[in-house]
């Protein structure tokens, strides 16, 4: 079970942070997101031709991050996490289309190339908690 802090820091925020890597190094960009955690997913849209998007085809293997911008130590608040991504299909599909029209209504009139980021590592830092309070999940299973 995700512990509820970090999903509700998550749910407090919308961009997203991917890093990705191929043969040819590594890259990263900005993704908006919505998360389910009843599911464990996070889901992102992007063009199939995108640099990320190839990569994470080649190697679906991938990290991410989402932080509160602040320059108040005390209240430095982010999430790390490691996972993979992939295209969802059928019910997942579906799923995963109306979780992020509800979010992000505007983007009913786009041509939504879906994807889902299934982590299995998270690393949450709150300085509200106390300098330096690290909250860690993991799950090998990959579910």
């Amino acid at each position: 079970m995700i512990d509820e802090r970090i999903a509700k820091f998550l749910a407090e925020h919308h961009v997203l942070t991917l890093a990705t890597e191929d043969e040819e190094g590594p890259y990263c960009c900005n993704l908006f997101y919505v998360y389910l955690p009843q599911r464990n997913w996070f889901v992102a849209t992007s063009a199939a031709d995108t640099l990320h998007v190839r990569q994470a085809t080649w190697n679906p293997r991938v990290a991410a991050s989402v932080v509160l911008e602040t320059s108040v130590v005390g209240k430095v608040r982010g999430l790390q996490l490691r996972g993979t991504m992939a295209r969802p299909e059928g019910e997942e599909r579906r799923v995963a289309r109306n979780a992020y029209l509800r979010r992000f209504p505007f983007a009913a009139v786009m041509d939504l190339e879906l994807w889902i980021i299934r982590p299995v590592f998270f690393k949450y830092t709150d300085n509200r908690l106390g300098f330096g309070k690290k909250i860690i999940w993991e799950n090998d299973t990959n579910s």
